[in-house]
């Protein structure tokens, strides 16, 4: 129980970092030096449910990288549906996609596959190290 209260800050954590890089790179195509980036409360404990990969690669560890990602890339959409549908309905939702092109109900962006897959696979390396030496 421990390890997974763990796992779960985290990955938190880890989240938060990535997407506060994330949306700081878009500064760079407006060549704003600023490079301010930004993610909301609400994103911790999204982020922390990719604590699951843990337990989930054990089934997985078999297969290549590129399918664990894509398989995680499935994950991440449905949890990112799912939540952002959640916070929708009390208009606190912190991103809305609903002018991309390949956006589903603003929801997700399918065109951010290739993102989530890295992720997946960042957060499985990051899990398999901190639970390697705890």
């Amino acid at each position: 129980m421990k390890s997974m209260k763990k796992n779960f800050i985290l990955c938190g954590v880890m989240g938060w970092c990535m997407e506060i890089l994330f949306t700081s790179s878009h500064c760079l195509r407006n060549r704003d030096a600023k490079l301010m980036g930004q993610t909301s409360l609400w994103m911790f404990p999204i982020y922390g449910l990719a604590s699951l990969i843990y337990p989930l690669n054990r089934f997985l560890r078999r297969y290549p990288a590129w399918l664990r990602g894509l398989i995680y890339s499935g994950g991440i959409f449905s949890v990112e549906y799912i939540t952002g549908s959640v916070l929708k309905n009390f208009s606190c939702c912190p991103w809305d996609y609903g002018d991309a092109k390949y956006s589903v109900n603003g929801l997700i962006r399918l065109d951010y596959l290739p993102f989530w897959a890295v992720a997946g696979l960042l957060f499985e390396r990051l899990l398999l190290r901190q639970n390697v030496s705890a």
